[in-house]
């Protein structure tokens, strides 16, 4: 088991109303799991949950079968940059980095995915290359670029290269595809689901749109599973 929830709680302010009260949720090693919800219904709060960027008020959060809800922030902040990739909305690459710095960068901050790169290709530079080129960026000029230089579609691949880098257990791609079009976005989960298929990874993804679910292993409902409904307005997603 990858992921296991075990009778969550979680409020962003003490004394307020819960944002999340899950009773349990399980995810088994591999699979591709959907994860829908209107906006402010709590997807980026489980996310952070699962992540170990917040604690639950009660419960138990288990990744890989440790238990993070458990672990002092920087134990969490060391897990988290060792076991879990992450494909944010907006992508998040840092624009004064080039697109093979940006890929890399994960390995910087953990040394296990720096050895697991450094294992399958040579050194983290030539597995960030394998794996750009895995996703269709290949000409050499290209990596040097700016990733503001980019286009969306190049921004996009980039941003999974930097999520596997390194072979993390646990891919977490939060509403990724919310700004594009319909065309686009059905190629980005095309090549994300592809790679992490490719890597044995399990890949967690959160969107509001539900004609997504269906290109997924299972579709969870988070409404459905948080006994509280949406969050509260005005509060953190």
């Amino acid at each position: 088991m990858i992921v296991e929830i075990d009778r969550v709680r979680f409020a962003w302010k003490s004394g307020q109303r819960d944002i999340l009260d899950i009773t349990r949720l399980e995810i088994t090693a591999g699979e591709r799991v959907f994860i829908e919800g209107p906006s402010g219904s709590g997807k980026s709060t489980l996310f952070s949950l699962l992540g170990g960027v917040v604690r639950p008020r009660e419960g138990t959060v288990r990744v890989l079968q440790a238990d993070i809800s458990q672990m002092p922030a920087a134990r969490r902040d060391r897990f988290r940059a060792d076991h879990i990739g992450f494909v944010f909305q907006m992508f998040n690459l840092v624009p004064y980095l080039s697109m093979m710095d940006n890929v890399v960068l994960p390995c910087r901050f953990s040394h296990r995915r720096f050895e697991r790169a450094q294992t399958r290709s040579g050194s983290p530079e030539a597995e960030a290359r394998r794996l750009l080129v895995r996703l269709g960026l290949e000409p050499a000029e290209l990596l040097a670029r700016p990733v503001t230089e980019l286009s969306i579609g190049q921004q996009q691949r980039v941003a999974i290269a930097r999520a596997l880098i390194g072979a993390p257990e646990l891919i977490m791609a939060d509403e990724p595809t919310s700004a594009l079009d319909e065309g686009t976005r059905k190629r980005f989960l095309q090549v994300l689901s592809e790679q992490c298929d490719e890597a044995g990874v399990s890949l967690l993804f959160a969107s509001h749109d539900t004609r997504l679910g269906a290109l997924f292993d299972r579709r969870i409902s988070l409404d459905e599973l948080n006994r509280n409904g949406a969050g509260m307005p005005g509060q953190a997603p």
